[in-house]
């Protein structure tokens, strides 16, 4: 009798849907925000009946509400290959390459996020993951120090370890074990209000940067933050103060556009936690930590890259006119000239298409539609299109973005994060401690594209 194992989708769902809780159990702000996310949510759909019935014939409309990425920081490539391991029972790989360290923060990350077009509308929940890199401290002696400690710990419990160990050699979970693997792996996800080093060391740790505090003087990457999706970011940047949430100074990424690209990304300050560490004379000694916050995402069409050439373009010239003070002193003057600058990339869907500076996924405006095999001109495309018989539809960005995700870094670590570490990328390190080669993103859209236009003809 063949086995009868739980989808990967589901495992996914289930766990996505339970550290969604647990967060919002942790930082009750969280709640707030998605009842604030929500209610605008829902305000945009009511207000503009296209946009709600194309993300309905698209079957995107349900996956909305279920969408979140979380970030955690690891320590260790044993950890960030056990990691890859974990995430893989759940249908979720490694997707692209972020240096942060241009951006004076050590470390560099990838995205471990489904990647089909049927798993991306079952749910397309992601987890940004980075991976400490001691090479880019300095002092020799607390490198040492972080090193032998990181060594010491494991932030998986056995019983996942066991799970992992079983869906790798049988090739599933059935629904006993896979309930199971939620509650074990939900375990290296959770804050824990008890420091693993004394207070002074702690200190130290922080003074030489507040990620590496965070890293290494805990038990665990807890998760240090949590992102729904929203329709109207802008709306959400403006009504968190509303609702006792005060937001960063400037939403990273594009400006706000009729045709949303990529990604545009919030959030709120970081929060001060309780923390107990144990001091050398067994004593507890009450402190506090900085380091877990909520964030807001909305999500545009991802671009080709040809398209990202001209925003990589567009966003340097920016930046070199003005960067973003981190207590919004000169918001206005940077989305002023964010909006200015970005005036260059085309604005409509079709310039967009047709100058194949953005992913489109193509299907029959009437699903029953059928047509004979055959090979086909891209002419004859655009007079599909143009006839209304073919729908081009914008295909969402699923990945992040180097510099809004060093922005939001900085942001919540605080204004002493952006230290001098230089731009030492390097995805070959990274990917030898995954075990695997890191997914190309630009080659799954293209993919996707591609599938859509074959299923046409």
């Amino acid at each position: 009798m063949t086995p009868s194992y739980i989808a990967s989708d589901t495992i996914r769902t289930a766990f996505s849907r339970a550290m969604s809780a647990m967060y919002r159990q942790e930082v009750p702000q969280y709640g707030t925000l998605l009842e604030l996310v929500a209610e605008i949510n829902a305000r945009v759909l009511r207000d503009d009946p296209a946009l709600a019935a194309r993300l309905s014939e698209s079957d995107q409309l349900n996956r909305i509400s279920e969408e979140r990425h979380g970030a955690i920081r690891l320590g260790t490539a044993d950890e960030l290959a056990m990691i890859r391991r974990l995430f893989a029972v759940m249908g979720m790989v490694p997707v692209g390459y972020y240096d942060l360290s241009e951006a004076g923060i050590p470390v560099h990350s990838t995205a471990f996020r489904p990647v089909t077009e049927q798993a991306l509308r079952r749910n397309p929940f992601r987890v940004f993951t980075s991976l400490l890199r001691l090479d880019l401290i300095a002092d020799a002696r607390l490198r040492a120090d972080a090193e032998e400690r990181l060594s010491r710990r494991d932030i998986f419990t056995p019983g996942v370890r066991r799970l992992i160990d079983r869906h790798e050699s049988q090739g599933g979970l059935n629904a006993e074990d896979a309930e199971q693997f939620v509650e074990e792996a939900l375990e290296t996800f959770r804050w824990h209000h008890e420091a693993t080093v004394d207070h002074a060391t702690y200190l130290r740790f922080l003074q030489t940067h507040r990620l590496l505090a965070d890293v290494v003087c805990f038990r665990g990457p807890h998760i240090n933050h949590l992102t729904p999706r929203t329709l109207d970011i802008d709306a959400v940047q403006r009504e968190m103060p509303v609702r006792g949430i005060v937001p960063k100074a400037v939403i990273e990424g594009p400006p706000s556009r009729r045709c949303p690209i990529l990604l545009r990304q919030t959030s709120f300050k970081a929060l001060q936690e309780r923390v107990n560490f144990l001091d050398g004379d067994g004593q507890q000694r009450l402190g506090s930590h900085t380091a877990r916050f909520g964030e807001i995402e909305q999500r545009g069409v991802a671009l080709t890259p040809a398209g990202r050439a001209v925003y990589d373009r567009l966003l340097a010239e920016v930046r070199d006119a003005i960067i973003p003070h981190d207590d919004g002193s000169n918001a206005e003057a940077y989305q002023t000239t964010l909006a200015a600058v970005f005036a260059q990339l085309p604005d409509d869907w079709e310039t967009l298409r047709r100058e194949r500076l953005a992913y489109f996924s193509y299907r029959y405006a009437i699903p029953d539609v059928h047509r004979a095999t055959g090979h086909f001109e891209l002419d004859s495309l655009e007079e599909l299109i143009a006839d209304g018989i073919v729908v081009a539809e914008p295909i969402t960005y699923e990945d992040f973005l180097p510099v809004s995700a060093a922005g939001i870094f900085q942001s919540n670590l605080g204004d002493d994060a952006r230290q001098e570490v230089g731009q030492n990328a390097n995805q070959a390190a990274l990917e030898r401690d995954l075990g695997v080669g890191v997914a190309d993103p630009f080659a799954i859209y293209e993919q996707m594209e591609q599938a859509s236009l074959a299923s046409l003809f």
